[in-house]
């Protein structure tokens, strides 16, 4: 496994001309898909952009980005074609049944960034290997909710053939602040569903850990003050403690997503293998039935607080 993190240096280089720069497709154009599209718009990478929903892509054209009006279409026209799209079924949907995957050009990268889970993941690099060998299939989830994406510093998760890297450098340093390569297709989806299922922990946790504090006739802040800068200090979890203590619940990473990979999760493994994590889905399920599912990860506070 190798690190890559993206360069800073004082050294004055040419920057390579726009004809350099790969042409891209940004498929799937929700929370962090606009925000990514936009991050290559700015960066002066020429940026097709498509959308199930059509009308999502009309603030991403009016930055620079060229409207495709079929997945297929935007495939065409790109060197590096990004999937970022919410489930398994709607990439399976739109690479096969849409007509992506026939359209890209020969030598061109398919770079499936969105969670989908292992199944599919494997689905889809056998489908490129048996239907267009000539294609490589890069596995490149990332870890990262709304803000990161639109500061461009999200973590990615990438794994696929070595001849991709080279190519897709200027992608991800625009996307990301680090790239995580892993050898083989697949294993940057396994990675991601272990860092969402610790995710899931630190979120239940500190929802929880919110709840006892009140009850104990402790305040949120000073719950915070005690594990900023300690040694169980966690960034991501003091994040949504702060927006519990706001009562701010505007959905950087929506819960019923965080339940999603929590399923996929669970899917991956054995029945009863990951018991906590099996208690952590059926509380998020009834959040969701509670129409909580729309908002903030961080309401999860909401589904155990007697106020909520």
């Amino acid at each position: 496994m190798t690190t890559q993190d993206s360069p800073i240096s004082a050294i004055a280089v040419d920057e390579p001309s726009v004809h350099d720069l790969p042409r891209v497709a940004v498929i799937g154009t929700g929370t962090m898909g606009e925000a990514m599209a936009a991050n290559l718009v700015r960066a002066g990478l020429r940026t097709t952009v498509w959308d199930r929903s059509p009308g999502r892509v009309d603030s991403l054209v009016a930055l620079g980005a060229l409207p495709a009006e079929t997945s297929a279409e935007a495939a065409g026209a790109s060197d590096v074609i990004i999937t970022m799209l919410a489930t398994g079924d709607a990439v399976v949907d739109t690479a096969e049944d849409g007509g992506l995957l026939e359209a890209v050009p020969s030598g061109g990268i398919w770079v499936q960034m969105g969670t989908i889970g292992i199944a599919v993941t494997d689905h889809l690099a056998d489908v490129v290997r048996s239907r267009r060998p000539d294609v490589l299939f890069v596995d490149a989830p990332v870890s990262g909710s709304k803000a990161p994406a639109e500061a461009g510093q999200l973590l990615i998760l990438a794994s696929g053939p070595d001849e991709a890297r080279a190519q897709l450098e200027p992608v991800f340093s625009v996307l990301g602040k680090r790239t995580i390569w892993l050898e083989g297709a697949g294993r940057g989806s396994r990675l991601k569903l272990v860092l969402n299922t610790w995710l899931a922990f630190l979120i239940e946790g500190i929802a929880e850990s919110a709840v006892l504090a009140d009850h104990l006739g402790l305040s949120i802040e000073e719950l915070s003050d005690a594990l900023e800068g300690g040694p169980l200090d966690a960034p991501a979890a003091l994040a949504k403690l702060g927006k519990i203590r706001d009562k701010d619940f505007s959905p950087e990473f929506k819960l019923r997503w965080a339940l999603k990979d929590v399923k996929l999760a669970l899917d991956a493994v054995e029945d009863g293998d990951l018991p906590v994590t099996a208690a952590i889905d059926r509380q998020w399920d009834a959040a969701v039935v509670r129409e909580l599912g729309d908002l903030d990860l961080s309401a999860a506070w909401l589904a155990v607080t007697p106020a909520g």
